[in-house]
């Protein structure tokens, strides 16, 4: 018997998306033998590569550092990243580039989701170009060597965007959990993506059952639940275990004093963050305290330069684009184990699918698509830089709108002239089965 055309076509799809897959894991796997594990520098990578290993020999969440503070607790990020990267520590031999391929394998991940994305948005078709895309993808592929949060950012966020568009399409309590859930350990990875709850779940959540009230509570309540579920253990961990309200992490404080003061509000670091802006000697107390006292210095100066304020949100935005200062965001990108030909690539690949992106957002709107949920990504990081400071790093959770929405914009052009290759409706099945989903919007 014959198989129906969608059936051929999901089997090429399934085909085609592995083999894109492998050569994306290919790609990071030589990336990070034949680069990043060379790395030597000092920064953020440190500390989730030694507090892996403090948990792995079961000494749990404290600093990992050699010194004065040595042992003491810490919740300097929040534990989803050294989480995933424990079993590798744990391994024999060289842990340290076992982790950089755990992440290269999670990196690898972020593709695959995102042809699921693309296919769900338009069709097949674009499903593999936008995994083409992000196989190759410089702003995806220089994080996935790094033992940062990054790749677990976009990990999370994709897997969220995804959830949401099954639960528009196929609601039910459980994609409702799936999705806080997956909101909730995307808060587990970095801190502003909490905003995710509010602007992404919640509102899915509510869209997804038409004049029905109760079944909208219920699954709003669910989603709400299953997030404060998965971010609880760790929230009441911090409470017990630190002097000061804590909740997902104490790199607030020194986050945003770091970025307000004189050097940050003016000169060559406008818009950025300097280890200038601390105060020579930490206050006393633990990490929480200190955190605390952060903030309000902070706070006080921000309150007293409100005039400059502007100014430097603007050049916040600037850096967080990658256009303002490239240089210079090259040169601190190196410290960060990211080469600098690798950032001017990541720029000038990032302003590249920017028109294509506008191609696609425009047809997706035409046509009645949600393309709201795809930019939920970008207002959180436009809102984390506004509050704390501008570096492109901070845009990769929303590096995945940016490729879906270029990929339509590809199709569209493509479909021009050839259109079988053009953007086209998402498989018959996952059109919405239930008289209570909300209605179809292609």
């Amino acid at each position: 018997m014959t198989p129906p055309a969608a059936s051929r076509t999901s089997r090429g799809f399934r085909r085609a998306l592995f083999i894109i897959v492998l050569g994306a894991l290919a790609f990071r796997v030589g990336y990070v033998l034949i680069v990043t594990q060379f790395d030597t520098g000092f920064y953020d990578a440190a500390f989730y590569e030694l507090e892996a290993k403090s948990v792995a020999d079961g000494r749990g969440f404290v600093n990992p550092f050699p010194g004065p503070h040595a042992g003491a607790e810490a919740a300097d990020h929040p534990p989803l990243t050294v989480v995933a990267l424990v079993p590798a520590a744990e391994l024999p031999g060289d842990s340290q580039l076992w982790m950089r391929l755990t992440m290269a394998l999670l990196g690898t991940a972020v593709v695959g989701l995102i042809a699921l994305v693309g296919r769900r948005v338009a069709g097949e078709g674009v499903g593999l170009i936008a995994a083409g895309i992000a196989a190759v993808y410089p702003n995806l592929w220089m994080n996935d060597g790094l033992l940062m949060s990054e790749t677990l950012a976009a990990l999370t966020t994709v897997g969220a965007l995804l959830l949401a568009y099954r639960m528009l399409r196929r609601p039910s309590w459980g994609v409702a959990a799936a999705l806080g859930a997956t909101c909730g350990l995307a808060a587990l990875t970095r801190a502003e993506l909490v905003l995710l709850v509010p602007l992404l779940a919640l509102p899915v959540a509510w869209c997804s059952y038409r004049d029905q009230v109760t079944a909208r509570l219920r699954a709003v309540g669910v989603s709400v639940a299953a997030a404060v579920l998965i971010m609880a253990p760790w929230i009441g961990f911090n409470i017990a275990r630190f002097d000061q309200p804590t909740f997902l992490s104490t790199g607030d404080g020194i986050a945003l004093l770091g970025s307000n003061c004189a050097t940050t509000y003016h000169g060559a670091a406008v818009g950025f963050w300097s280890l200038a802006c601390l105060p020579p000697k930490t206050p006393g107390g633990d990490q929480s305290v200190e955190a605390l006292r952060y903030r309000n210095l902070a706070t006080d100066y921000i309150r007293a330069h409100k005039g400059r304020l502007p100014v430097v949100v603007l050049a916040r935005f600037g850096r967080l684009l990658g256009v303002y200062t490239p240089g210079q965001i090259a040169r601190y990108n190196a410290g960060e184990g990211r080469p600098r030909w690798a950032s001017y690539l990541g720029i000038a690949s990032f302003l590249a699918l920017l028109p294509l992106a506008a191609v696609g957002g425009i047809w997706l709107r035409r046509r009645r698509v949600r393309i709201w949920l795809l930019f939920t990504p970008v207002w959180v990081v436009v809102i984390s830089a506004a509050v704390f400071y501008g570096t492109p790093r901070f845009r990769v959770p929303a590096e995945p709108t940016v490729v879906v929405l270029a990929a339509v914009g590809i199709g569209a052009l493509l479909g021009r002239r050839w259109p079988q290759l053009g953007p086209g409706p998402p498989p018959e099945a996952e059109r919405p089965i239930v008289a209570t989903a909300a209605p179809v919007e292609r």
